[in-house]
């Protein structure tokens, strides 16, 4: 059994992308449960010994931070916090953001800043470790203190309330919590705060839409060679010099990803007797390059994140304060994600101009590549539906960032709208991975068809495996079964691991 020990480290993308893949199980090391004991006993000598008003300690939330709570309250108050603001609602998030919800949480509070208690902590791994996943829901988030609702979901369970996922099925937190001898916890001063406040919703969807979004740049590259291949594209431009004159590094990398890619290839051979090709192959360095270096920057923010203390009030025993601030806005987020967004979503839009290229039958292949035309339609529909998809992504690309309602009667006047970025980023993500799964139908269709002539070593590799998924298409048959299966077979496969 494989563990990863959670400590003040930086946490990477490698890293939770093996945690997640490989199964790992999380265990705290002995350098956070001290941190975190060190929190909890400074932040309850300072309770006993303070006559100030803490906020969210001693005081209610938002506007209500003017009301002082009673001693024997705090607790209570805690709680209270929890199942009032558990108000997320619609369609529940992927289980895998919801496991990341809970290994970034961990994360975050075991840096020695938030004031909880080391069982809550403990708790949270254990949800983790057992695959007690709570029912958390798309909407509900302002992105600004915190994600208060989706995390109150998140954490209703620590106190005996709300649902869980276990074993594919949903069941009442209570009974699951029984099973496992999971008593409900009482919280602690300050703890449902240090729970709800932060940005574990938001930046969960982003290390899942940024761990898509890199598999998806190194599909676009493959997949985007083998459609040049098969439309009799040109080498020209990709070769290093053009690309040296305007040296993007993002550029720079695809040109020669393409260049490596076709190495070996048949139909870098044929004499070429046109002079140039349409944008959407001559210009794939440009366009999948900026998309690289658009997402090489949204991970930068990311990373920077999902490694820092999001929750209010902010204790730093180091310097003898509690400080109240605003860590938990999610402006760096929300204009991120929109920004993601809208880069791949280009890669989509690029894609299904090739794939429109391809079955243009302007070239060497037959109209719609299908033999016997007229009876057969052939790949003229996937190409619909791969536009349907582009128009939604741009509905979708809608920044999110520009919004702002206030909330809390004005003291939450200006809010992120970072949870909706989020959510809308996975859903792009997911509709390129569609797009381009139609472009690898429709590009090796078109390389079958100009057999015997063969692509590059990698891409023969590349099209064997697909084959193995998705059959040659001699004749009309049931096509959203292929489709599936191509989608599928981006999402599973190794070739993303091309560089």
């Amino acid at each position: 059994m494989k563990t990863h020990y959670i400590s003040p480290d930086i946490l990477t993308f490698e890293t939770i992308e093996a945690i997640l893949t490989q199964k790992y199980k999380l265990a705290l090391s002995e350098e956070s449960k001290k941190r975190i004991n060190d929190c909890k006993a400074y932040l309850d000598n300072k309770i006993a010994t303070s006559d100030k008003p803490l906020y969210g300690i001693t005081t209610g939330f938002g506007s209500l931070c003017k009301i002082s709570i009673s001693t024997e309250d705090l607790s209570q108050l805690q709680a209270n916090l929890v199942m009032s603001h558990a108000c997320s609602i619609g369609t529940p998030i992927h289980k895998e953001i919801i496991r990341l919800m809970l290994l970034l949480k961990a994360h975050a509070l075991s840096l020695g800043k938030s004031g909880v208690q080391l069982q809550t902590v403990e708790r949270i791994i254990d949800m983790f470790n057992r695959d007690v996943l709570p029912v958390v829901r798309e909407l509900g988030s302002l992105g600004a203190s915190g994600d208060l609702a989706p995390l109150a979901n998140l954490f209703l369970p620590i106190i005996g309330e709300g649902e869980v996922f276990y074993k594919d099925k949903i069941y009442p937190a209570q009974e699951i919590n029984k099973k496992f001898g999971w008593e409900p916890i009482a919280l602690g001063a300050k703890e449902g705060l240090a729970l709800l406040n932060g940005t574990q919703f938001m930046s969960s969807h982003a290390v899942y839409a940024l761990l898509k979004a890199f598999k998806l740049a190194k599909y676009a590259d493959i997949i985007g060679a083998l459609s040049l291949e098969a439309y009799d594209g040109r080498i020209d431009p990709f070769l290093p010099q053009i690309h040296e004159a305007r040296p993007h590094p993002g550029q720079i990398e695809t040109a020669r990803n393409i260049r490596s890619l076709l190495e070996g290839s048949e139909f870098q051979q044929i004499e070429k007797t046109h002079v140039q090709d349409p944008y959407s192959f001559r210009c794939i360095p440009q366009v999948h390059g900026a998309v690289k270096d658009t997402i090489n920057y949204v991970a930068s923010v990311v990373e920077r994140e999902i490694n820092s203390v999001t929750d209010n009030p902010t204790i730093f025993l180091e310097d003898d304060l509690i400080l109240s601030g605003g860590n938990f806005h999610g402006e760096p987020l929300a204009l991120v994600l929109d920004f993601l967004s809208i880069a791949v979503a280009e890669l989509g839009s690029i894609s299904e101009r090739r794939t429109y290229r391809l079955i243009a039958g302007d070239r060497k292949t037959p109209e719609f590549l299908v033999a016997n035309s007229g009876l057969n339609s052939g790949f003229m529909i996937p190409q619909y539906a791969a536009a349907a998809i582009v128009s939604k992504n741009k509905q979708l690309c809608t920044p999110c960032s520009v919004d702002s309602i206030p909330s809390s009667n004005e003291q939450e006047d200006h809010v992120s709208m970072g949870g909706n970025a989020a959510t809308k980023s996975v859903k792009v993500m997911e509709n390129v991975e569609r797009i381009l799964a139609i472009e690898l139908m429709n590009a090796a269709q078109a390389i079958d068809l100009q057999r015997p002539t063969k692509t590059s070593p990698y891409l023969e590799d590349f099209m064997a495996e697909f084959r193995s998924i998705v059959p040659f298409n001699a004749e009309d048959r049931v096509m959203y079964k292929d489709i599936e299966n191509a989608i599928e077979f981006l999402n599973q496969g190794e070739f993303a691991n091309f560089k």
